[in-house]
């Protein structure tokens, strides 16, 4: 009985390292992940351009996104909200 609860308590200790690694290098890996996303240029987008005319709109008029465009393609939203926030200064 002893040699179970030998086994046992070894067995529970490496997954339970294993799992700590895992979540450590995730969470290590998360930033450089959002670092490239944000990264690509949409200056030359159009719907990024419109996000860029209406976040300047917007903070002219003291307005917090007023017009809540919503894009077929995740690309085009994804360039209409980073123009959105660099013209209202986000």
């Amino acid at each position: 009985m002893r040699m179970h609860a030998r086994h046992f308590v070894r067995v529970l200790a490496v997954a339970a390292s294993i799992g700590i690694s895992g979540c450590m290098v995730q969470a290590i890996g998360a930033p450089f992940f959002q670092d490239q996303a944000q990264t690509q240029d949409y200056s030359k987008n159009k719907t990024y351009q419109q996000g860029v005319r209406e976040g300047k709109d917007d903070k002219a008029h003291n307005r917090d996104h007023s017009k809540k465009r919503h894009f077929k393609k995740d690309e085009d939203q994804k360039a209409y909200e980073a123009g959105y926030q660099n013209g209202h200064g986000n």
